[in-house]
C-alpha cells in the first residue's frame, strides 16, 4: 500500500469536512468495502486495488452515461482505457469504507477524460485520486473509435457542467489531457 500515514483529520458535523462529505454524497458513483485479500503486508490496501476499485467506478460511470450492458449489447460500443493515472495520497486499511467520486475533466465526440477521487470516513481528503482517458470503441469485425450517440454525449456534458466548479481535490496528472486534433 502506499500513502502517508501522518495526517489523520477526521470529518465532523458542522465543519468543512461535513460540508465535503455532501459534496461527496452528491458526486458518488461507487462505493465498496475493502476486501481482506486486498491488503497487503504492510496492512494497507494493496496499490494493484486502486486500480480494480477505479475500474469499478468507471463501470458505474458508464451505467450512468447510459453505456451499460443493453447499451453495448444494442449497439456493440464500449469504452477502451487508454491511459491510467493514480495519485496514492493517505493509507486505506481494511476496515475503511472506498467511496469514489467522479469529476469529468474533459471531452469530445470519441473520448472522456475522467477523474475519480477516493474517500474514507478516516479523512477529510482524498485518500487517492485518479484520472483515466477513455475512448468510445465499436467492437466487431473490425474494432475502431466510434462517436458517441447524442443521448450520451448529453449526458457526458451534463456530468461534465455538474462537475466543472470542483476544486480537484489532489495532484492532477501531468501529462493526461485531450488535445484537439
Amino acid at each position: 500500500g502506499h500513502g502517508r500515514a501522518h495526517h489523520h483529520a477526521r470529518r465532523g458535523p458542522g465543519t468543512a469536512e461535513d460540508q465535503l462529505s455532501r459534496t461527496v454524497q452528491a458526486l458518488k458513483i461507487y462505493s465498496t468495502a475493502v476486501a481482506p485479500e486486498w491488503i497487503d503486508y504492510n496492512r494497507h490496501l494493496r496499490d494493484g486495488y486502486y486500480g480494480l476499485v477505479m475500474s469499478l467506478a468507471c463501470d458505474a460511470l458508464m451505467d450512468r452515461l447510459g453505456l451499460d450492458a443493453s447499451y453495448r449489447a444494442q449497439t456493440g460500443c464500449t469504452l477502451f482505457t487508454l491511459e491510467e493515472h493514480l495519485h496514492f495520497l493517505h493509507e486505506v486499511e481494511q476496515t475503511d469504507q472506498l467511496d469514489v467520486c467522479v469529476r469529468i475533466l474533459g471531452a469530445d465526440r470519441k473520448r472522456i477524460h475522467a477523474a475519480f477521487d477516493f474517500h474514507t470516513a478516516r479523512y477529510a481528503d482524498p485518500v487517492a485520486t485518479g484520472e483515466l482517458m477513455l475512448l468510445h470503441v465499436h467492437q466487431g469485425e473490425s474494432t475502431g473509435a466510434a462517436p458517441f450517440p447524442p443521448p450520451v454525449m448529453a449526458a457526458i456534458e451534463a456530468l461534465k457542467a455538474a462537475t466543472a466548479g470542483i476544486t480537484p481535490p489532489g495532484p492532477g496528472s501531468r501529462r493526461l489531457e485531450l488535445r484537439s486534433r
